[in-house]
């Protein structure tokens, strides 16, 4: 074999392994592009690009699928921050018709215990400690004047029971006293019939 012949040889194989070769790289980066994140892709490309001088020689085939990739990814993260955002709205909405409900909830109760601790007293809404404050207010009255009555009530008796005892004794006083008086005006009575007796037989002598 003539020397042209063993380069034409060479020439192929070295074109055939870099044919090859390039369909493995080709194949490689088409897997990590289909497979990894943005920023692998980005890196994966970037690393197998080729050099020239300080650029880099990105196959459009590559920039063209990062492109659609990179878009797909923005569409996606745009999508899901849309409705993430629908999710905080309604979830804000939830949060003041919850803050509402409360408001007017706490509203209530502080009505139910004012109502609880207040108490009508003859038509006026007093609070629980100002309607102890009356109700003892009017016990210690009452029982003041019960107090009273029932000292003025025993010394009345008392005055009563002292009357009648008096009235009692002038009554036996009285009672001995008419005795006495009757006696001795029976005894003038006699006396004085037998005057009379005695003045009859003197007459009749």
């Amino acid at each position: 074999m003539k020397l042209p012949q063993y380069l034409l040889v060479f020439i192929l194989l070295l074109s055939f392994f870099e044919t090859t070769y390039a369909q493995e790289e080709n194949a490689t980066v088409a897997d990590a592009l289909r497979q990894e994140k943005i920023e692998g892709q980005f890196d994966m490309v970037i690393k197998k690009s080729g050099k020239f001088q300080e650029y880099k020689v990105v196959k459009l085939v590559w920039l063209n699928k990062l492109k659609s990739n990179t878009i797909d990814t923005l569409k996606t993260l745009e999508s899901k921050l849309n409705t993430t955002n629908l999710k905080i709205d309604e979830q804000k909405s939830t949060i003041t018709g919850l803050e509402e409900s409360l408001a007017k909830t706490n509203g209530d109760l502080a009505a139910v215990t004012k109502e609880k601790d207040s108490i009508n007293f003859f038509g006026a809404a007093l609070t629980k400690s100002s309607y102890k404050t009356i109700m003892w207010v009017i016990i210690g009255v009452l029982i003041a004047l019960l107090s009273f009555f029932i000292y003025k009530f025993k010394n009345s008796n008392t005055i009563t029971l002292q009357a009648k005892k008096a009235l009692a004794e002038t009554e036996a006083e009285f009672e001995d006293h008419r005795r006495r008086a009757l006696e001795r005006e029976q005894k003038v009575m006699r006396k004085l019939q037998d005057e009379i007796n005695k003045q009859r037989k003197a007459g009749a002598k």
